[in-house]
């Protein structure tokens, strides 16, 4: 167990840092993958990998590795919502590695054998998941050889076998790590000399240009028409570009229960019963914690920092007043009662040093460094030999935790701030005992602690009721079928919330979050079915609708024909334009003459580069246009994006802004986008399946 303590400790002290979930991601971004291949196997399974059924038993025996770890690694059993998501990434990320990336790199003749990731691990070839892991630092905070073969032998001697987990899970991120390095280096770009001197040439090449623009304007030509077999054609030639996940397009109504003017009296009235004792109580704490929505704080307030909780609190505050402040209503239903509890001039911030120890001994050896410290001796050269906390190295000097304030703390430490300087003391927190040291601090600023009396309004068992009654109503009358819940829309005068391509992850509608459930419901149902009432957070009614069922697979034409009706549409108002243009400067070969014969004016712009498109805030088709125009000649019409341009380059000019480096540097970015594309690619080839949100 001492060896785990270690770990967590080097882990850092001010924040609970976690990495284990983290090692995979250099390669994969989850985000990416879970909403990149998206669709439906075997109703009991978590997904599909390379042919074999991901089996949620399977996937959450993964999932417990992955937790396990990190609880390793926190000290803790408690996950959060996130924590747990992140495990459940890992855990994925780990089977698509196993069950797919390995094998096809195995099939392109690449393999990580075992003396290597042996090297890898203990050899002379650390991998940086080994060298710069906390785990296996020395005093020194440097990589320890020792340290790490000391953790390889305490592993057998582990009852709990998380040493041996924890290592397992480092081997196995290290030879993927290597599998997907040797594996991405086939598409590492190595551009010859003659690539990269064309490559600043271009890129340092600007233009300067005089043009005239006709735009399209917003008014629809009625004379263009676009046909259903147009649209059937363009789809069939473009038919890749209509892939989807699979969808749904609902629509629900909402009733959210809100206290009624009887429950916000009932609140107020709540509070002015208990406003003689709040004023007058010695045990703050404990009456705050009986009564009250919000506990007391230690913090010190300084002037303006009250506003964001109401501004008659703030004003009350710092008004100099004694005793209790009258009820003071503040948004959101609630009413406040504040009352000063201590003033001082305390700084904002104050420099801290410290020598943190651990063990059954901690306190006593603590005790005895104050002395030593207290006398001078170097605090620096104390840390480097006593403290367990090695991380803290502010300014390159060991036992500097640096500048702490009253939001930058470390749970224990709040005395610093009130703390004389220079002088030594001793402080116990959950990570043991400290020698502490406040070296400097701002300049003191007036500050106030508060006491709060807060009290929300909530709904009732009354008013809740009436709500669901209301939600029942509705339900009622919506009952069999879409047509039933518009009609009910409309006699019961509720808005009707749309909601387009729905995914099955999904688990927000609107800004109300852990809706799950009416997406687990839309999913399980055909178009035109109509839900019960569907409560969720125990604060909102929902009654929902499927109106439309999008398979995954490829958009039909009917789902996509508006968005190339538009497509083909502009594509012929530009033809029709740039030929109408054309005809009407036909013989002309200055632009004055041309821009008077189109009722415009000639427009100017300066250092126009083809490298650097998107920022000069011009038609891209425009630029290209321009950067391969001959000089001093009128060129166009050329159809942009927003209107016609007929144009001449004045002048070019050739700058050394874009270096060789610059194009190297370009040209790792495209090989790096081409790694992380790789195992996308190796998904959609394998048609892999991830349906875990049908399950979390």
């Amino acid at each position: 167990m001492a060896v785990l303590e270690k770990i967590r400790v080097k882990f850092g002290l001010a924040a609970s840092i976690i990495i284990a979930l983290g090692l995979l991601s250099f390669i994969i971004d989850p985000s990416e993958l879970v909403s990149a291949f998206h669709s439906m196997s075997s109703k009991y399974d978590v997904g599909e990998i390379g042919g074999k059924a991901i089996s949620y038993a399977d996937f959450q025996e993964d999932v417990q590795r992955m937790t396990t770890i990190n609880e390793l690694l926190s000290g803790t059993s408690a996950q959060s919502a996130q924590q747990q998501a992140q495990a459940r990434d890992a855990a994925w990320q780990d089977l698509i590695y196993r069950h797919l990336f390995v094998k096809n790199a195995n099939a392109a003749g690449i393999y990580v054998g075992s003396d290597e990731v042996v090297d890898l691990t203990t050899g002379n070839n650390l991998s940086p998941l080994v060298a710069q892991n906390p785990a296996f630092s020395g005093e020194d905070g440097q990589f320890s050889k020792d340290q790490l073969m000391k953790f390889i032998q305490n592993m057998d001697s582990d009852e709990t076998g998380r040493l041996r987990l924890y290592w397992d899970f480092l081997q196995s991120s290290i030879s993927n790590q290597q599998y997907f390095e040797k594996y991405s280096s086939l598409f590492q770009q190595r551009p010859s000399k003659l690539m990269l001197r064309r490559a600043v040439e271009e890129n340092n090449l600007t233009s300067d240009v005089e043009f005239v623009t006709v735009p399209f304007g917003y008014q629809t030509d009625t004379t263009i028409v676009v046909t259903d077999q147009e649209i059937k054609a363009y789809y069939d030639a473009h038919k890749k570009f209509y892939q989807q996940q699979e969808s749904r397009d609902i629509e629900y109504v909402v009733y959210e229960v809100v206290p009624s003017a009887k429950d916000i009296l009932s609140a107020r009235n709540q509070v002015n019963e208990l406003y003689d004792e709040f004023a007058t109580t010695d045990n703050m704490k404990s009456f705050l914690m009986k009564n009250s929505d919000r506990a007391l704080s230690d913090y010190w307030y300084k002037a303006g920092e009250l506003r964001s909780v109401a501004p008659a609190v703030e004003e009350f505050v710092w008004s100099g007043k004694t005793g209790a402040s009258e009820v003071i209503p503040g948004s959101g239903n609630k009413f406040y009662v504040a009352r000063v509890m201590d003033s001082r001039n305390i700084p904002d911030s104050a420099y801290v040093k410290h020598i943190l120890l651990q063990g059954d001994n901690a306190r006593e050896v603590a005790d005895s460094l104050l002395g030593v410290v207290r006398k001078g001796e170097n605090f620096a050269a104390l840390a480097a030999v006593y403290s367990a906390d090695k991380g803290s190295q502010d300014g390159g000097e060991l036992g500097n935790i640096g500048w702490m304030t009253q939001s930058y703390m470390i749970p224990g430490f709040e005395s610093v701030l009130t703390a004389e300087v220079g002088k030594p003391f001793v402080l116990d927190t959950q990570y043991g005992s400290h020698v502490v040291v406040v070296t400097r601090k701002t300049a003191p600023v007036a500050k106030k602690q508060v006491a709060i009396f807060e009290k929300e309004a909530l709904a009732s068992k009354e008013t809740f009721n009436d709500y669901y009654a209301k939600a029942n109503k509705f339900a009622t009358a919506a009952a069999g079928g879409y047509e039933n819940y518009r009609k009910a829309v409309d006699t019961l005068g509720v808005y009707s919330h749309p909601v387009n391509k729905m995914l099955e992850s999904s688990d927000r509608l609107g800004s109300i979050d852990n809706t799950k459930e009416i997406t687990r419901w839309a999913f399980d149902n055909k178009a035109g079915k109509v839900s019960d009432i569907k409560t969720i957070d125990n604060n909102y009614f929902f009654i929902a609708t499927v109106k439309d069922v999008h398979k995954e697979g490829y958009a039909k034409v009917s789902e996509v024909s508006s968005q190339i009706r538009q497509q083909l549409y502009q594509e012929k108002l530009a033809a029709k334009k740039s030929a109408e243009i054309a005809a009407e400067i036909e013989g002309l070969d200055d632009l004055q003459a041309i821009a008077e014969k189109l009722g415009t004016t000639v427009s100017s712009q300066t250092g126009i580069s083809f490298a650097s498109m998107g920022s000069q805030g011009l038609d891209p088709k425009f630029i290209g246009a321009v950067s391969a125009a001959p000089e001093g000649k009128v060129c166009g019409p050329v159809a942009g994006n927003i209107g016609v341009y007929v144009f001449k380059v004045t002048g070019r000019e050739g700058g050394a802004f874009f270096t060789e480096e610059d194009a190297r540097s370009r040209d790792e970015q495209m090989s790096r986008y081409s790694a992380q594309m790789i195992i996308p690619t190796m998904m959609q080839d394998a048609d892999v399946k991830d349906n875990r949100a049908r399950f979390f």
